[in-house]
């Protein structure tokens, strides 16, 4: 079938939910996308911060074949090979860079996105207070509820996330939003702990990006996240970390707080964990991992054979030798190059989830495909770059060549 054929297609029977580019992608090796022409594109969205290895990673593509030709799926009501796997090599992962002392240990609830994920965390944290209220012999239904997250945030599409989502301009037309979310804004200490001392008691978590996507890559600083971390300590109320987006080495490390030093009750995750098959993740740390109980939160295809297999063969990739070092390298070298192009202002970021400013960014997005480059924009001045983490030095080049002539 043509290109125009599929066009004529997705026009008449798909929703009209994205704003699609005029191209159609029917290949991809690497870096590189080909479309139905045959043209070749070097892919700086990696389908936003998703394909973590490139394009048909082999080892990914061998992993999958070898599952699918074995089991594809059998619910969640029995064990299958692999997820105890990826559990236990996210547990390490989390609590890598911590003292061995320090090290708790996580249990994970596998999704398939990441708003399945931050959902699961939501459930936690309003369970997890009932369940202290409980202890405390103090009215349950009185327990804290409310959940403070960023201004600008973004925590999914589902009604609760997107209530959890500091973005009201998303959340009209939807009303009446679910209750008990309140944003702050990001990196101002003083106002996250004068909202803290005025409703502290009713709030059984607080929920941030350390490094925010959507809006358009703003970090949390160091400072911010380690006062969020003693409000909690000492309200009791949970940390929760959403590393969707800026998880799974995406910016050098495993997760992004480790470049701060605070170390979460519960973190969230998808995007880059399986480097292309539909997958998320929930972690809890300690004793907390065991707040859902059986009957109390689930999924029909999550932690699902063919998930757990990519997944796997895509962290023990990431985790390689190497790998840490070359990702912060290149994320280097691209904010060098970005910070270099006349008309590109605020490069920010970390690894390789970086954002820049520049004058009609859609329109640069637009120039940069006609040319041959993947990019994304977050907004009217927003560019967003999450390559593949098998970026190069030579990619980031030929990426700044083609994004100089595009601007």
């Amino acid at each position: 079938m043509g290109f125009a054929e599929e066009k004529q297609l997705e026009e008449r029977y798909v929703m009209p939910t994205f704003a699609r580019k005029d191209v159609e992608f029917v290949s991809g090796k690497g870096m590189y996308l080909t479309d139905a022409s045959g043209k070749r594109y070097l892919d700086f969205l990696s389908g936003i911060g998703v394909c973590s290895l490139g394009h048909c990673h082999p080892a990914v593509v061998r992993a999958l074949t070898q599952q699918a030709e074995k089991l594809i799926h059998v619910s969640n009501y029995f064990y299958i090979e692999g997820r105890g796997e990826v559990a236990e090599k996210l547990s390490g992962l989390l609590d890598s860079g911590l003292p061995e002392q320090e090290r708790e240990g996580w249990k994970t609830f596998f999704a398939n996105s990441g708003a399945e994920a931050n959902e699961c965390a939501i459930k936690l944290a309003r369970l997890h207070a009932r369940r202290v209220a409980e202890a405390r012999g103090e009215d349950a239904d009185a327990a804290p509820s409310r959940i403070i997250t960023l201004v600008k945030s973004f925590h999914g599409r589902t009604l609760a996330t997107l209530s959890a989502t500091g973005q009201s301009k998303l959340h009209h037309g939807f009303e009446p939003m679910p209750e008990g979310f309140l944003p702050t804004p990001i990196n101002d200490e003083a106002a996250l702990e004068r909202l803290m001392e005025s409703v502290g008691a009713s709030v059984c978590a607080i929920m941030v990006e350390p490094i925010q996507g959507e809006s358009g890559v703003h970090p949390c600083a160091p400072e911010f996240l380690r006062t969020a971390r003693r409000l909690c300590s000492e309200t009791g109320a949970l940390l929760i970390f959403d590393e969707v987006q800026c998880g799974i080495f995406r910016t050098g490390r495993p997760f992004a707080f480790q470049h701060a030093g605070v170390t979460p009750d519960v973190v969230t995750m998808a995007k880059g964990i399986a480097s292309g098959m539909p997958a998320g993740a929930c972690a809890a740390r300690g004793d907390l991992g065991d707040t859902l109980q059986a009957g109390q939160h689930g999924s029909t295809f999550g932690g699902s054979n063919l998930a757990c297999a990519a997944a796997l063969a895509t962290l023990r990739e990431l985790d390689a030798e190497g790998v840490r070092d070359r990702i912060a390298r290149v994320g280097a070298h691209l904010q060098e190059r970005l910070s270099a192009l006349p008309g590109v202002q605020n490069v920010r970021g970390c690894g390789l989830m970086v954002g820049a400013d520049v004058p009609d960014a859609p329109g640069v997005v637009a120039r940069a495909l006609a040319a041959g480059l993947v990019l994304n924009a977050t907004g009217p001045e927003t560019l967003r770059f999450l390559p593949p983490l098998i970026c190069e030095e030579d990619h980031v080049d030929e990426a700044m060549d083609i994004l100089a002539a595009a601007l």
